[in-house]
């Protein structure tokens, strides 16, 4: 039977490989698992068991890079777990924002003119703006768990989503600047066959495709930080 001082000691030790506290709890009750079973099958002492946990785990927190979300190095076993989840929430991402290039293209042809075309384009990148915003507004009370440098006793970030929070304020930002844009370009390509600015016809499709996509992986992202947030409510409240 693991004491709660001796959960304290895991915790602790979990706390000094630079887990985010998410993560931190899914290995911690997994390793008090693996503790209590090593103490009834051996007839060991706790020490004797979280030593020899601690060497099998070893490895797993090898501190490697993931420059792509971290700019600084991460244990081996985060930076799985991370690329994992991350994987799932691009996945969704990226379905939502072909969906939104198709809804795009079909807007062009059922436009009666330009005009038409460039109240559809602000109207469909808009949508994408004032939900990310909503989304924000919504859940006022854990702002203050959302900036990427706010962090447990000093040591563990919240959540492995929490230093991605900066890129939802990002999107959004430059989701504005695309709804204060027209689609003019690509209309004329398309519907009155002016192919003599083809760049410029790729940059109207294609970034506006791109932004929806990181905007809605933000967004994703945020909701898992805050649903990581209440599983941990423990370790959120004041010491």
């Amino acid at each position: 039977m693991i004491t709660g001082e001796q959960e304290n000691k895991i915790t602790d030790y979990l706390i000094a490989q630079q887990l985010s506290l998410d993560i931190l709890v899914e290995i911690r009750d997994h390793m008090i698992s693996q503790i209590s079973d090593l103490q009834f099958n051996e007839n060991i002492s706790f020490e004797e068991a979280f030593l020899k946990i601690k060497e099998s785990w070893n490895g797993e927190f090898k501190l490697v890079n993931y420059l792509l979300f971290y700019p600084t190095t991460i244990p081996l076993i985060a930076k799985r777990i991370i690329q994992e989840k991350y994987a799932g929430l691009f996945r969704k991402s990226l379905m939502i924002g072909l969906l939104a290039f198709g809804i795009n293209l079909l807007l062009i042809f059922i436009a009666r003119n330009q005009d038409d075309y460039n109240l559809f384009f602000k109207l469909l990148n808009g949508s994408f703006l004032l939900g990310s915003v909503l989304v924000l507004a919504l859940n006022y009370k854990i702002w203050k768990y959302l900036k990427a440098d706010f962090k447990y006793k000093g040591k563990s970030l919240y959540t492995m989503y929490q230093q991605n929070i900066g890129s939802m304020v990002v999107c959004t930002f430059s989701m504005a600047q695309v709804v204060m844009k027209n689609g003019n370009y690509a209309y004329q390509f398309f519907r009155e066959n002016n192919h003599s600015e083809v760049f410029s016809t790729l940059v109207t499709l294609i970034f506006p495709f791109i932004l929806q996509t990181a905007l809605i992986f933000a967004v994703f992202n945020f909701t898992e930080h805050k649903k990581n947030l209440m599983k941990m409510r423990e370790f959120l409240k004041p010491a």
